[in-house]
């Protein structure tokens, strides 16, 4: 199983919400890096969607435990693997670039819903996107 998470919004560093999700003992950061998608802003918290013509910068993280950490996130995420119709978040796997060039696999939430006028993060950074508007 791959041992690998990226993150792009409210689960980065910042935010702390792995912490509140008791699964910060069982990450081990590794680095930023981009996967292939387009963000957008929903208000309370970003959303990527697959896109080959864009970029979304985010943190990657090893996890020591993925039985503990990923059903913590799939809950968190609002995603359901018997049910991804009715997912509000899909985990997949998607390659991450790394800052230093490697390109590495890890599992990634791609929003499931409709974005209705959800404005796009053009940077693809959503930790620049909020210190521009704060």
């Amino acid at each position: 199983m791959v041992d690998l998470v990226f993150f792009y919004g409210t689960l980065m560093t910042p935010f702390n919400r792995t912490g509140q999700l008791r699964v910060d003992q069982h990450l081990l950061y590794e680095g930023r890096g981009t996967i292939a998608a387009a963000l957008f802003d929903l208000g309370i918290y970003p959303a990527a969607v697959p896109a080959s013509d864009a970029r979304v910068w985010g943190e990657v993280y090893c996890m020591t435990h993925p039985a503990i950490v990923l059903p913590a996130l799939d809950e968190f995420e609002g995603c359901r693997a018997d049910e991804p119709e009715t997912s509000l978040y899909t985990r997949e796997l998607t390659r991450v670039t790394l800052e230093d060039g490697r390109v590495i696999e890890a599992w990634a939430y791609f929003y499931n819903a409709p974005l209705g006028r959800a404005e796009r993060i053009p940077s693809g950074d959503y930790l620049q996107y909020l210190g521009r508007r704060a």
